[in-house]
């Protein structure tokens, strides 16, 4: 039996167009050959379902179809639905011959819906014999590529040498490590090029998300009196940033907006303390001790 349009799409027959299209959007996603790779089976099943589609969301293709069927009227294929391409009277419909012959091939008693119809049967194959011929699309060609932190942050152009082909690559602010570009038509023989980019670190950046951590030492005497520090940016510009008293290594002070598409900037202090020298030295530290008493392991784990 032939399938039905309306059971290819899941729908009833008084299905309003707005049940017709969320169906067909449904089981487009679900069959696309790009969620179902190398499954002909899934393929097969997507275009029937736009198939089904274009004339079930048509008024007039509709209408015919549920007067007459498949056949699409009384004087049958010639004056119906025309497959891939128009033909006398009627109208036209863009499904391609071989989903036709899957929705419909029962309805003309073989293989091809088309058997034993003259001229038309000639264009079906001729059809089929255009359809053969036609060029594939080069298979995709994957590469990886490693991108400067502060290009991947920033964003902007990257020149690469691809299979010996020169690129600009326009690199979009904020892509992340192992994130794929693909570029259309750029790899050999015109084939997509899928690009794999790699991140390398920086000196003294580090990122978290869409914020960005810099380790900013600090004295002995600007950790515990403070002060102000001029910091560097990751755009090669400087900001001054106030350090308050008392402030301990891991401290972070954050700078709003300064990070990555609109994320932070987190200044984090890493004191640094100095060697006495000499006797003079150990006796201020052992007197400012004894002015300013600390137990750094009060509470657990150390009590």
């Amino acid at each position: 039996m032939p399938q039905d349009l309306y059971e290819v799409l899941g729908v009833s027959k008084s299905a309003s167009d707005d049940e017709i299209q969320k169906a067909y959007r449904k089981l487009a996603r679900q069959y696309h050959p790009d969620r179902n790779p190398g499954d002909k089976s899934a393929e097969n099943k997507f275009k029937e379902v736009a198939a089904a589609y274009e004339i079930l969301s048509d008024k007039q293709k509709r209408a015919q179809y549920d007067q007459f069927g498949a056949a699409g009227g009384p004087g049958g294929m010639p004056g119906g639905f025309h497959f891939g391409g128009g033909g006398p009277g009627g109208f036209t419909t863009n499904i391609d011959p071989e989903t036709a012959q899957r929705l419909f091939g029962d309805l003309f008693g073989g293989g091809s819906p088309f058997g034993g119809m003259g001229d038309l049967g000639d264009l079906f194959g001729q059809a089929r014999q255009t359809r053969a011929r036609r060029p594939r699309r080069p298979a995709e060609v994957t590469a990886s590529v490693d991108i400067p932190f502060e290009r991947a942050a920033l964003g902007g152009n990257v020149g690469l040498n691809i299979s010996d082909r020169a690129i600009d690559l326009k690199v979009p602010a904020g892509i992340k490590d192992g994130q794929t570009m693909r570029l259309a038509g750029q790899g050999p023989d015109g084939a997509d090029l899928l690009l794999t980019i790699h991140i390398t670190p920086h000196s003294h950046f580090r990122r978290e998300g869409d914020d960005l951590i810099l380790t900013v030492p600090l004295s002995l005497s600007e950790a515990v009196l403070g002060g102000k520090v001029d910091v560097p940016m990751l755009d090669g510009g400087k900001i001054t940033v106030t350090i308050k008293p008392g402030t301990s290594s891991g401290t972070r002070m954050r700078i709003r907006g300064q990070g990555i598409k609109g994320g932070d900037l987190y200044i984090e202090a890493q004191v640094v303390v100095p060697k006495a020298t000499d006797e003079r030295s150990r006796e201020l530290i052992e007197e400012f001790a004894k002015l300013n008493p600390q137990n750094p392991r009060s509470g657990p784990p150390w009590e």
